[in-house]
């Protein structure tokens, strides 16, 4: 009903008769006020990292452009990133730590500040509407290495080997981002570096160029993923690839492992095709278009599940459900991503829960006999307890509880809601969710709707509580 229409119904049911043509209508109806443009945030509302992640923005694709020298330590490199402004926009901010050369917005040369150092301030030309697409450039050079910032020193390289990999922050030292989960895109990468080196990165290689001394090779991913997932490794690596199940995989194990450890990763990484496919039994259909792993020979105190392609230390033997867990992630957290870091136990809880199933499954463990035997080994551990799995704290994000207790927390939900209804759960969260984002709120009412039944209390003893919860059915512990 316009608002014409409306004054000459309520004029009838007043009793008045229709409004005739020659009654004024009431003062014109003032133009819409065109939104303000403004300085977009310095940060997407991450309560734990302020700084991740920036206002305004969405970023479509990242196409990065790096040369790195072993050498001389330095990278240098441009990116484009297509951006999308969902708000009005007179500047907006990147992520990025390396020193800024020049930035571009559809070509055209934009101021850029630097408010922090972890923060790009770019002023493009002309205001940006909500809606307008835009090619941002931001060329940038410096050595990785002696970059710090909030306590992390994440770039590991050697004389001939380097990694781009860690979390929750890794992109930063490598290119420019909107660096939260939050806002994934599409990865074209292409690392140069000389040409004796072998580049692994995420998803499918498209093409290596040699030009003198150096050689390009370009990866691009099929799916946009988070930027921290995002990484490449250079150095004397051996690939293999091939196909399983009509799923391409590409493995990679650095040449400077020594022998026995080399022979031994080789068969481990092999072992990834077969271990996606096992849980696809599980979880259901793989979300990504490859798979595969990646081992190096550099010390890092972790693996990690960077997106189709976990890069690992030398692991030791028996270190199948350390792939497993890796693997685990491409679907609890590559796939379905932590809304915000504090959500981070349904990624580091599903992956080691899977470890669980996995070791089932090989009939060396049983989940019922494994929840009750960490209950009771953590019986004086305060500790361990004190950390609340929905808000651990930023500087308790990867602590031994929150992968420990999570795994716990999915047996419980299992034991109570029975095998049907729990892996129906899984499979529906990681289906409805894929690609996108997920919060600690939102697995609680899925849990609910397909169970059935109210788990208030259970979830208030399992993620809020900070004592050991009371070994009670309700809780999943009898």
């Amino acid at each position: 009903m316009t608002w014409a229409a409306g004054f000459a119904a309520l004029a009838l049911v007043a009793g008045l008769g229709p409004a005739s043509a020659m009654e004024p209508l009431g003062p014109a109806a003032a133009p819409p006020v065109a939104p303000v443009a403004r300085a977009g945030a310095s940060g997407i509302g991450d309560d734990y990292f302020p700084l991740d992640g920036n206002g305004g923005i969405d970023v479509q694709r990242y196409e990065i452009h790096d040369t790195y020298r072993f050498r001389s330590r330095r990278l240098s490199g441009w990116t484009r990133l297509t951006i999308t402004a969902t708000e009005p926009l007179t500047s907006f901010n990147l992520d990025l730590l390396l020193p800024v050369m020049g930035v571009t917005v559809d070509g055209d040369t934009a101021a850029h500040e630097r408010p922090d150092p972890h923060e790009l301030t770019i002023t493009p030309v002309q205001p940006l509407a909500t809606g307008r697409t835009v090619e941002v450039v931001v060329r940038y050079v410096g050595r990785p290495g002696d970059i710090a910032w909030e306590g992390e020193s994440n770039w590991v390289a050697s004389s001939t080997e380097v990694i781009a990999v860690n979390q929750p922050h890794m992109a930063t030292w490598w290119f420019p981002a909107n660096d939260h989960p939050r806002d994934k895109a599409l990865m074209d990468i292409s690392i140069s570096v000389p040409r004796g080196k072998v580049v692994v990165a995420g998803g499918q290689r498209v093409g290596r160029e040699v030009t003198g001394a150096f050689a390009t090779t370009r990866w691009l991913s099929a799916e946009p993923m988070a930027p921290y997932l995002a990484f490449f490794a250079a150095g004397p690596f051996e690939v293999e690839h091939g196909t399983h199940r009509g799923l391409p995989w590409v493995t990679a194990v650095s040449r400077a492992v020594p022998d026995r450890d080399f022979r031994r990763s080789q068969r481990l990484m092999r072992h990834s095709a077969r271990l996606t496919s096992w849980l696809e039994t599980q979880l259901g259909p793989y979300p990504f278009g490859s798979t595969g792993g990646v081992t190096t020979s550099l010390t890092t105190p972790f693996a990690l599940e960077n997106q189709t392609r976990p890069v690992y230390p030398v692991l030791a033997p028996g270190s199948g459900p350390v792939v497993v867990h890796e693997l685990a992630h491409q679907w609890f957290g590559d796939s379905v991503s932590v809304e915000s870091w504090h959500d981070i136990w349904l990624n580091e809880g599903a992956a080691t829960f899977m470890e669980v199933r996995y070791g089932e499954t090989r009939g060396r463990i049983d989940g019922t006999r494994w929840l009750q035997q960490q209950y009771d080994e953590h019986h004086g551990d305060a500790d361990f307890w004190q950390v609340r799995l929905d808000d651990p704290g930023a500087e308790r994000l990867f602590d031994h509880a929150v992968y420990a207790r999570g795994a716990m927390l999915f047996q419980a939900l299992r034991q109570i809601m029975g095998e049907a209804g729990f892996w129906r759960l899984l499979r529906r969260w990681v289906d409805e969710h894929a690609g996108s984002n997920a919060s600690t709120e939102d697995f609680e009412a899925m849990a609910e709707q397909v169970s059935g039944r109210d788990l208030d209390d259970f979830f208030a003893a399992w993620l809020r509580g900070t004592t050991r919860p009371a070994r009670t059915s309700a809780n999943g512990l009898v």
